[in-house]
C-alpha cells in the first residue's frame, strides 16, 4: 500500500510541476446554456461526458460578496467544474417567541459559522406559519452567488436544506412545532440519533409541507440579477434535497425521498434531481427511486474506521454499483485531515481510481475554504479537511486531477466511457 500511495502522489505531483492546466469543462463549451444530463453512469453536457471535479463549501449563502467570489475563484483556479452547497440558514421568530436554537447573530468568520443576522427561513408569528425572507440578508444572497457562479462557468449543486442543526436547518423546522428533542449544535457524523430527531421531520405534516412550500419558492424564484427562474437556470446542475437527511428507519427515509423527488421534478423538469444522503452505510439503497437522476455519498474514512486502502477499494464498489443502476454515483464529499503523514498521497491514490474507473462519475472534495474579510484563511482546529489556493502539495494535486480528469474522461461520447460488469 505505501508503494502504491508513493507512486500515485509522485505521478500527480510531477503532472501538476509541469504546469499541467486546469481545465474548466464547462468554460471552453459554447453550450454554457445547456443542462447537465445522465446517460448511464455518466453525466453528460450536449451529449459528452461531464465528469465533475468539484468542491465543497458551506458558507456561499451567507457570507460577505468577497469571501463568495473567492471561493468560485478559487475553484476556477483550482479547475473545478461543480460547486456544492446548502440553503441557509433556518431561525426561529424574529421577536423571539420561537426560539433559534443556535446563534443566528454571531459575529466573525463566515467559515465558523458567523452569518452575522442572515437567514432564509424563519418563523411568523403573525401568520402562525414558515415564512422565506427575499430581502438583502435572505435570498438575494443566493442569487448573487447563482449569478457570480454563471459569470464562471461554474456549475451549482444545491442542497434544498441541511438535516444538521449548524445553522439551523431541518433541526430548527421541527423545533418550530415543539419537537422534544430541539438539538444544539452536534457533530454532523453523531450516529446516536434520537428517535425524535431522525423522524418527526421526515412523517409530520407540518414539516413536510413547510418543506414542499420551500421548494416551490425556490425553484420557481426569479433571480433579478440574471432574469431567470432558479428552475430555468443551467447554471444549477442539481437539487438535492437535503444534505445528509439521516432519516430512521430506512422505510421512512426511502418513503420521503420518492415522494420529495417526485414533488422537485413536477415543479422543475430540467434538473437533476438527487437525496444528497451520505449512503456509505445503506450502500445507496436510493438508487432504485426513478424519480432520484444519480446517487450520491460521502466518504470519511476516520468515521467508518476505513483504511486508505480499503477506503480506495470503496470508490471501486460504489462505482460498480452505478453500473447495476445504470445511473451516475458521485462521491461527492471526501476529506482527510492534513494532520496524517500521508495524507497528500492519500488523495492522489483516490483521484486516480475516481479517473481511472470509467463507471465513477466525479469527486468532490470537502471543503474549499478561501481567505475571510480579515485577510486570513479560517482556522481548522477539528477536522482539519480545509483546502486552501495556496500552491501546496495537495493544493498542486488537485490541480493536476481535474486537468487529467478533463484530457481523459471529456474527450470521447458517453456511450463510450461506461462499461457493463461481467
Amino acid at each position: 500500500m505505501k508503494n502504491r500511495l508513493r507512486n500515485a502522489g509522485l505521478r500527480v505531483l510531477v503532472c501538476a510541476l509541469l504546469s499541467v492546466p486546469a481545465v474548466v469543462s464547462a468554460a471552453d463549451d459554447p453550450s454554457a446554456t445547456s443542462f447537465i444530463k445522465t446517460s448511464g453512469t455518466n453525466f453528460t453536457l450536449d451529449g459528452r461526458p461531464f465528469f465533475v471535479t468539484g468542491v465543497n463549501n458551506h458558507y456561499l449563502t451567507y457570507g460577505s460578496p468577497d469571501e463568495v467570489t473567492r471561493v468560485l475563484d478559487d475553484a476556477v483556479a483550482m479547475g473545478a467544474n461543480v460547486v456544492r452547497t446548502f440553503l441557509q440558514p433556518v431561525i426561529g421568530s424574529l421577536d423571539g417567541s420561537k426560539p433559534t436554537i443556535w446563534d443566528w447573530r454571531l459575529e466573525g468568520e463566515a467559515s465558523n459559522l458567523a452569518v452575522k443576522g442572515t437567514y432564509l427561513l424563519y418563523w411568523d408569528p403573525s401568520q402562525n406559519r414558515m415564512a422565506v425572507n427575499d430581502g438583502a440578508d435572505g435570498m438575494q444572497k443566493v442569487d448573487f452567488l447563482i449569478a457570480e457562479a454563471g459569470k464562471r462557468r461554474l456549475r451549482l449543486i444545491i442542497a434544498v436544506l441541511d438535516f444538521w442543526a449548524f445553522t439551523g436547518g431541518a433541526q430548527q423546522m421541527r423545533a418550530w412545532y415543539g419537537s422534544r428533542d430541539a438539538p444544539g449544535v452536534q457533530s454532523q457524523y453523531n450516529t446516536d440519533l434520537s428517535k425524535e430527531k431522525s423522524e418527526f421531520f421526515f412523517q409530520d405534516p407540518r414539516t413536510k409541507r413547510d418543506y414542499r412550500t420551500w421548494v416551490s419558492h425556490v425553484v420557481q424564484r426569479v433571480n433579478p440579477l440574471t432574469g431567470l427562474a432558479y428552475r430555468d437556470d443551467p447554471t444549477i446542475m442539481a437539487w438535492e434535497l437535503m444534505n445528509e437527511g439521516n432519516a430512521q428507519p430506512e422505510a421512512l427515509r426511502l418513503a420521503w425521498t420518492t415522494e420529495m423527488t417526485a414533488y422537485v421534478k413536477s415543479l422543475d423538469p430540467n434538473h437533476l434531481v438527487t437525496s444528497g444522503h451520505a449512503n456509505v452505510e445503506s450502500k445507496l439503497s436510493d438508487l432504485t427511486i426513478p424519480t432520484l437522476d444519480f446517487g450520491t455519498w460521502h466518504g470519511y474514512p476516520l468515521y467508518y474506521k476505513l483504511t486508505v486502502q480499503q477506503f480506495d477499494s470503496l470508490i471501486t464498489e460504489f462505482c460498480r454499483l452505478a453500473v447495476r443502476a445504470g445511473k451516475p454515483v458521485l462521491l461527492e464529499e471526501f476529506g482527510y485531515a492534513r494532520s496524517n503523514q500521508n495524507f497528500a498521497q492519500a488523495y492522489a491514490m483516490w483521484l486516480d481510481t475516481l479517473t481511472r474507473e470509467r463507471n465513477c462519475a466525479g469527486w468532490m472534495v470537502w471543503r474549499l475554504v478561501s481567505r475571510q474579510d480579515s485577510g486570513r484563511y479560517p482556522v481548522d482546529e477539528y477536522d482539519k479537511f480545509d483546502i486552501h489556493n495556496d500552491g501546496g502539495p495537495l493544493w498542486s494535486i488537485l490541480k493536476a486531477a481535474t486537468a487529467r480528469a478533463t484530457q481523459t474522461r471529456e474527450t470521447s461520447p458517453a456511450s463510450e466511457t461506461s462499461r457493463q460488469l461481467p
